[in-house]
């Protein structure tokens, strides 16, 4: 198995993020691609069967571009495993502006955490920016198996660790990193975005204008 997995949390807005795609072998027909589900619920302390019963517990949802898996004031009941496709987050600021908070891309896991835990209206928008696969699980079915497969608990408790330390880690490169730092460093971890999100939504996620992204994109295109 050749993998590593980052974690990175945005806000209420949480995601796994695979850096590389996870080959595993099958006795019978050898080397196979794991399934995105199979890819997101991977951890030491879980079966295979522990994670059948989670994945069987999903349900296939199709989303359009430009449709909404959660609105603003509306409350989380379930969250998604992205198959295919990408998924934005955002916000309005004070002065009405559209600000981007985070992204999902292929085998990544979407989840509005407070809304979904704590039962209260969601502060962001959730909005597919490609045509999107995903699969949902209810918040009262997580729970049931949250609690009755001990290794999904374990599970949860290191993503959320996880989850923790990158929030750290983008908060501070916010401030010590430059504009050009943090396109490099988006870029390099996650391509997908870079290939399928308009440019407008990558400045705003970065925190800088559509004339300073367009202008580090060409600084660096010439020292390539």
């Amino acid at each position: 198995m050749n993998t590593r997995i980052s974690w990175y949390f945005s806000g209420e807005f949480i995601k796994l993020v695979s850096i590389k795609t996870i080959i595993y072998q099958n006795p019978n027909n050898g080397p196979t691609e794991m399934s995105a589900l199979q890819l997101i619920y991977q951890h030491p302390l879980l079966s295979a069967e522990d994670v059948n019963t989670i994945i069987n517990a999903h349900k296939k949802v199709y989303f359009r571009k430009g449709d909404y898996l959660l609105k603003k004031d509306q409350v989380a009941k379930m969250y998604f495993c992205v198959e295919k496709g990408l998924i934005r987050s955002y916000v309005y600021d004070f002065e009405g502006n559209d600000i981007t908070t985070g992204f999902v891309g292929e085998n990544e896991l979407a989840i509005d955490v407070i809304s979904l835990f704590h039962g209260i209206p969601a502060v962001e928008y959730f909005q597919a920016l490609t045509d999107c696969e995903c699969y949902s699980i209810p918040f009262n079915d997580f729970q049931v198996l949250y609690h009755s497969i001990k290794g999904f608990n374990e599970w949860g408790r290191a993503w959320m660790s996880g989850n923790l330390f990158e929030l750290k880690q983008r908060t501070i490169s916010m401030i010590t990193d430059s504009a050009s730092e943090r396109y490099k460093t988006l870029r390099s971890r996650h391509p997908q975005i870079l290939q399928q999100s308009p440019l407008k939504y990558i400045a705003s996620y970065l925190g800088i204008t559509d004339t300073s992204l367009s202008r580090i994109r060409k600084e660096l295109v010439r020292e390539s």
